[in-house]
């Protein structure tokens, strides 16, 4: 899909979630699309109606920032909208405004994985920008463990939530986790364009899974930084995790999340219960090899 496109689909998404009571506008008459019309737009948003229909048809060159706040204002974005509509015009305007991301360093930092492996009371995930494990500490290894038997040493979040059904038990809000998978997916496929991977991962899972699909076309995006998240583990049951994504300024390709259970509750039993159960693996599997 070109950059036009990307901008036409999502002005268009937002538009028809804002109904006319949504902004003090009337309600009543027959309307031809859902949410509002292109001119209660333009008038909210204090452009004409035919800039903004431009501008939906997917022209964002030369658009002011201030413009683009108005419409982002009118159209009621959230916060990951308006950053989204700023990366399309970016995108839009590659000729002056836009930057390639700098290339994802080849391998890991050796000190960034001392940093993982010596955080102690959290599950610690470090991914990469397509939403793949690249590192852990050894509780999220066990936390985990489900989704790296099913997608081996580098597993992958979007392709465990929708090409294998065994996601389905370990996330119990799994309607939930698929629209944030895709919505963050969304969100870092307008912020690195040209990323060929994230291109080909989405071009997968979309000829794969119609789940995938239909969640894709939406546009919705969304902010991954924290919140509650809930796994049902074979080994230990349904857990309670809290989570907080930490950005890795030196590396643009990498993000951080370490999941802790609020102290005294069931989940913070489990969570000791699932890293004794993955010591025990380890000895067994070690016993193994010896023999």
């Amino acid at each position: 899909m070109s950059s036009r496109d990307e901008v036409r689909d999502f002005l268009v998404s937002r538009r028809a979630k804002v109904t006319p009571a949504m902004v003090g506008l009337p309600t009543g008459g027959t309307r031809r699309v859902p949410g509002l019309r292109r001119g209660e737009v333009a008038v909210l948003a204090g452009v004409s109606v035919e800039y903004y229909t431009k501008l939906e048809r997917g022209d964002l060159r030369g658009v002011s920032e201030e413009v683009l706040e108005a419409i982002a204002s009118a159209l009621r974005m959230d916060e990951a909208e308006r950053e989204h509509l700023m990366d399309l015009s970016r995108t839009a305007n590659v000729g002056t405004r836009a930057r390639r991301p700098r290339p994802a360093r080849p391998g890991v930092r050796p000190s960034l994985l001392h940093l993982v492996a010596a955080i102690d009371d959290g599950a610690a995930v470090l991914a990469n920008a397509r939403g793949e494990i690249v590192a852990t500490n050894s509780l999220a290894r066990a936390l985990y463990d489900p989704v790296f038997r099913s997608q081996g040493a580098t597993p992958g979040y979007g392709r465990f939530i929708f090409l294998d059904p065994a996601a389905r038990r370990f996330y119990p809000d799994w309607e939930w986790i698929a629209d944030a998978n895709v919505a963050s997916l969304r969100t870092v496929a307008g912020r690195r364009p040209y990323d060929k991977s994230i291109t080909d991962l989405v071009g997968e899972l979309s000829t794969r899974s119609e789940e995938f699909r239909v969640r894709w076309a939406r546009h919705d995006v969304r902010l991954h930084i924290e919140g509650i998240k809930r796994l049902r583990h074979p080994q230990v049951g349904e857990l309670e995790l809290e989570y907080n994504v930490l950005d890795l300024p030196a590396d643009e390709d990498l993000d951080l999340t370490v999941y802790t259970a609020a102290p005294g509750t069931g989940s913070a039993e489990k969570l000791r219960l699932l890293a004794s159960w993955w010591v025990s693996e380890q000895e067994a599997g070690q016993g193994v090899s010896a023999g």
